[in-house]
């Protein structure tokens, strides 16, 4: 334990919430995160990273360096919040209060965690081992030049963790129930196809490209990609988006728009998925551009897993589930480096209005984060530097 007065993880998450930081997040929430690290020791490194559109970003890197020889752990995080939009009961950038529930915008997604992480720091002695914070402002954005960027920051600095806990909303009915040891590849697609314009009276003197496209979209959404693996669900085409914008009755158009995504497994990659939509697109007519936001990743149960876990029971009675669904995290990123795991609140109001985490549930993070940490630190085992 250190001898300083341990932070109030409810005081840390207000000030946090208290600064508007919707992606990209810059300044105000930046400055009172590296007012909470530095009196604990950490050295702190804030860069702005890309242009325009996707950039500038901020983003930290904090490391707290312990005796040579002893491991590194990181948490990982990001400030940045969707908008608030409209409807809440109080001001969602004013913390509150209300019974046993904390409000605000990043309450749940994630500065309550972000909070909770570096009240467990603070519980750590220097000693024990080299701590590390990695944290964006652009998770919820384009994710361009957020944890990429940091990751080259990192790199150019020599700093490598052994482990890393990223604090995203794992949770489902009750603190404790589900960890993500891994997430599915994801890859958005935007279709296209051209046509000649004409009068819908003359047929034969254009060329309707909606007859195409629809027969295009019919071959995709038939698509069975696998039957999912033993630690992920089946991968998933949806579409999510169709357009042609012709505003007249009359005019056969020029041309027709879709867009998809697709959720997918192991047993693909993004650029594998992609070629095989672009393949079916061109034998329709049509052109294909993908852009591949991330791809699946397994940290295998193992060391790691078994130590958050035995943290969480410690602490809330609950075996987590190990699961791999839901969305897509900075984790896809991150497991590059080092094993990867997320933890961390019920994620039922994360991106609503009146956005709330239980105080007991934030009080119950820190130590799970400090026991987490702790063991961490303490384990012997060397782990692989880039998860499956």
């Amino acid at each position: 334990m250190t001898d300083s007065p341990t932070p109030s993880p409810l005081e840390l998450a207000s000030r946090l919430i208290a600064c508007p930081s919707v992606t990209p997040a810059r300044g105000a929430v930046f400055d009172a995160l590296e007012a909470m690290l530095k009196p604990l020791g950490f050295n702190v490194l804030r860069t702005i990273d890309g242009d325009a559109p996707s950039g500038p970003v901020e983003n930290l890197l904090a490391v707290r360096p312990g005796p040579e020889g002893t491991r590194h752990f990181a948490f990982a995080g990001h400030l940045d919040v969707v908008p608030a939009g409209d409807g809440w009961t109080s001001d969602p950038f004013t913390p509150e209060v209300r019974g046993e529930m904390l409000h605000g915008r990043g309450a749940v997604d994630m500065k309550s965690q972000i909070a909770a992480m570096v009240a467990a720091a603070a519980r750590i002695p220097a000693e024990a081992g080299t701590i590390s914070f990695i944290i964006t402002g652009d998770e919820e954005g384009p994710a361009r030049f957020g944890t990429l960027a940091l990751m080259e920051h990192m790199a150019a600095r020599d700093v490598v963790p052994d482990l890393c806990l990223v604090g995203e909303p794992t949770s489902v009915a009750r603190l404790g129930d589900m960890m993500k040891i891994g997430r599915r590849g994801s890859v958005n697609i935007w279709l296209e196809v051209h046509g000649n314009e004409g009068h819908v009276a003359y047929p034969h003197l254009a060329d309707n490209p909606i007859p195409r496209l629809v027969a295009m979209l019919a071959e995709l959404d038939a698509l069975e990609l696998d039957d999912g693996t033993d630690w992920f669900q089946p991968s998933n085409l949806e579409i999510t988006d169709l357009e042609v914008g012709n505003p007249a009755t009359n005019v056969i158009p020029a041309a027709a728009r879709a867009r998809l995504s697709i959720r997918f497994n192991d047993l693909h990659t993004g650029a594998q998925l992609s070629a095989r939509v672009t393949e079916i697109a061109e034998r329709h007519g049509g052109t294909a551009r993908p852009v591949i936001s991330g791809e699946p990743f397994l940290t295998e149960p193992g060391a790691f897993s078994a130590l958050l876990a035995e943290a969480i029971r410690a602490e809330t009675g609950l075996e987590p589930e190990l699961s791999t669904g839901g969305g897509t995290s900075d984790a896809r990123f991150l497991k590059s480096i080092c094993p990867v795991i997320e933890f961390g609140p019920c994620n039922a109001t994360m991106h609503k209005r009146d956005e709330a985490i239980a105080l007991p549930d934030l009080d119950a993070l820190v130590r799970i984060y400090e026991r987490a940490a702790r063991a961490a630190l303490a384990l012997q085992e060397s782990f692989a530097r880039d998860s499956r």
